[in-house]
């Protein structure tokens, strides 16, 4: 088996072998960690003596543009894909739940789901703050449920699986997404106005991810693999012009537009990675929202888990994401 592809793998063997050509999207973490101490899920809660000892596993971080980073939260779990509320905390993943981090005084608040405990990292607020999508997959592959943003009963939006949630339009009417169909092992870019529906705007050319409309709702910006490795590609809101925003030797994954229009930032892995694994050498670069003025901004150890989602502050002055800990450094 591939090293890379392995490092990509999740527990959730159902949707692996749906899609073996891609590695399974995140969330759901490495074989066995599900089995983890999770209070009130799978164990009795862990003591307050058992997780001081237990090492640092994740770094939830704010970068700011101004300032550079400054740590909100360190935890022993594995969080994963911050999402930033219009109200100013963040939701994250965290062992196939969700949980809201409050910046004033930080800490990981479980979010009522349901029965929805199988979330992977594909989740995202709307707009105006008050509804929530997550990917949560059932046996046959991820499927999107919708639910007000406090929680709640997930209601099914997707059309069938596999579907995995990435962005809202600006004005909150339509959402963007992967999803595979008809069998095909490949990863397409849809979009779906609410009561419609969905329209797939990419067609088997490569493998296609991490869609998000830009700040004005006239484009996606999104990652393919059509030119031979990863790299980020903008088109249309209908699927027409679709071109890449720069070519360089990275593989390149999750464009994340700033809301005013001004930034795009995204996770560049090194030469030759295949797919979006995890706890890698990796950088989250910047551009301008046209491709040019590329610059590194941080480099770490992350991937998958980093900055899947939508991940800017509603000011456009600071992201989150999430690094963790070296692996060589645990062993």
């Amino acid at each position: 088996m591939n090293p890379l592809i392995y490092h990509a793998r999740t527990s959730d063997g159902a949707l692996a072998e749906t899609l073996q050509s891609r590695p399974p999207r995140g969330g759901r973490t490495r074989p066995g960690a599900l089995t983890r101490s999770i209070p009130g899920k799978n164990s009795a809660p862990q003591t307050q003596k058992s997780l001081s000892k237990a090492p640092i596993l994740s770094t939830l971080e704010m970068f700011d543009l101004a300032t550079g980073p400054r740590v909100v939260l360190t935890s022993e779990r594995r969080i994963e894909a911050p999402n930033w509320h219009p109200a100013g905390h963040l939701l994250v993943n965290c062992e196939g739940l969700l949980y809201r981090v409050p910046l004033d005084a930080p800490e990981l608040l479980p979010v009522d789901t349901g029965f929805a405990d199988r979330c992977n990292n594909d989740h995202g607020y709307s707009p105006d703050g008050r509804r929530l999508i997550l990917s949560h997959h059932r046996g046959n592959g991820a499927e999107m449920f919708l639910l007000p943003a406090a929680g709640g009963e997930p209601a099914l939006i997707s059309p069938e699986p596999p579907s995995w949630f990435h962005g809202w339009a600006p004005d909150g009417r339509m959402i963007t997404y992967v999803a595979a169909r008809g069998g095909s092992r490949v990863i397409d870019v849809y979009t779906m106005a609410f009561g419609e529906p969905e329209q797939r705007l990419t067609h088997g050319e490569g493998q296609s991810d991490g869609p998000e409309f830009s700040a004005d709702g006239g484009h996606i910006f999104y990652n393919c693999d059509r030119g031979g490795h990863a790299q980020i590609w903008v088109m249309k809101r209908d699927g027409t012009g679709q071109r890449p925003l720069f070519s360089d030797g990275q593989v390149n994954w999750f464009p994340h537009p700033s809301p005013d229009g001004k930034h795009l930032i995204y996770l560049a892995y090194p030469p030759g990675t295949l797919g979006h694994p995890r706890d890698l050498p990796v950088s989250i670069r910047a551009c301008a929202a046209d491709g040019t003025n590329l610059r590194s901004l941080l480099t770490l150890t992350g991937g998958q888990g980093t900055m899947n989602v939508p991940n800017w502050s509603p000011d456009s002055r600071a992201f989150a994401f999430v690094r963790y800990a070296d692996p060589a450094e645990n062993h």
